[in-house]
């Protein structure tokens, strides 16, 4: 059996809540998955971890 893998969080400890997308402009994240990253999924944090760099290139399009 192997040990689970640490929660490993994207916070980069810039935390502004974008207006036009609703994405954190430091990590990507929404507030609701901000505030609920350590009790989500591995899967659904792994789905997260990788739609970030879409995410914050639209926030720097915007």
């Amino acid at each position: 059996m192997t040990a689970p893998r640490s929660i490993v969080s994207p916070c980069v400890r810039v935390c502004r809540i974008s207006p036009e997308t609703q994405f954190c402009e430091g990590c990507g994240r929404r507030l609701r998955e901000i505030a609920g990253w350590a009790r989500m999924a591995e899967a659904e944090r792994d789905a997260i971890m990788a739609d970030l760099p879409r995410r914050l290139a639209e926030g720097a399009a915007a």
